[in-house]
């Protein structure tokens, strides 16, 4: 897997690419800005962009707006935001983008290096990996609730489901059974219209749902 991160604070920016090669993982360009990052992406076509929200010049959200730019440069670039700070506007605009291939991690968050080293891997390939803090806040935005069909139950796995947990894992963080998981994620589809389509996509359609709620 090869990956650009664009990270302006250097000890961080190394700290990252030190773990990623820790773990077999290749950083084609490491950069310090959202320009920096727009040439290193269709330059190396990385399967994965790491990116931090607030870059110069303004330190507001240009490494965000970047990231939205990035993935019109090189189609659907899977994108993982790390973070200080959840910017409510650009990251609807990212999470509810596309396909899939989207994370936004909290860097306060972020306490063990397995959770983070697989969540890189599941948005490079296609998943989602979204902080619950994130999710809470994107989703105050706005209580126009296309999602209302769905009972308590399935919107707690929905949720999970944003978050990137497998259905053992939202079977034992909800204390039931793996096929009452898959019962309700059917549910889910069902509700949300999503047939037609292999397991993966579907999960990643519903959860971009659920964010654009």
């Amino acid at each position: 897997m090869r990956v650009v991160i664009a990270e302006d604070a250097v000890l961080l920016r190394a700290g990252v690419q030190r773990l990623l090669a820790d773990d077999g993982i290749d950083t084609v360009a490491a950069v310090g800005s959202g320009e920096e990052l727009l040439a290193a992406v269709p330059e190396h076509e990385p399967d994965l962009a790491i990116v931090d929200v607030r870059m110069p010049p303004t330190f507001t959200d240009e490494g965000l707006r970047a990231a939205l730019r990035a993935r019109e440069i090189v189609r659907n670039l899977p994108v993982l935001v790390l973070s200080q700070y959840v910017e409510e506007t650009y990251a609807i605009e990212l999470l509810s983008g596309g396909t899939g291939g989207v994370g936004y991690l909290l860097k306060e968050r972020v306490s063990d290096v397995t959770d983070f080293l697989d969540a890189a891997r599941r948005v490079a390939a296609g998943g989602t990996a979204i902080d619950p803090e994130v999710i809470s806040q994107v989703m105050a935005r706005g209580r126009n609730n296309p999602l209302a069909s769905l009972t308590g139950r399935e919107g707690d796995v929905l949720e999970l489901m944003a978050q990137g947990l497998s259905n053992s894992a939202i079977a034992d963080r909800l204390v039931v059974s793996h096929g009452a998981v898959e019962k309700h994620i059917g549910n889910i589809f069902a509700k949300l219209g999503l047939d037609g389509s292999v397991e993966e996509h579907r999960r990643v359609r519903a959860v971009l749902t659920y964010l654009q709620r």
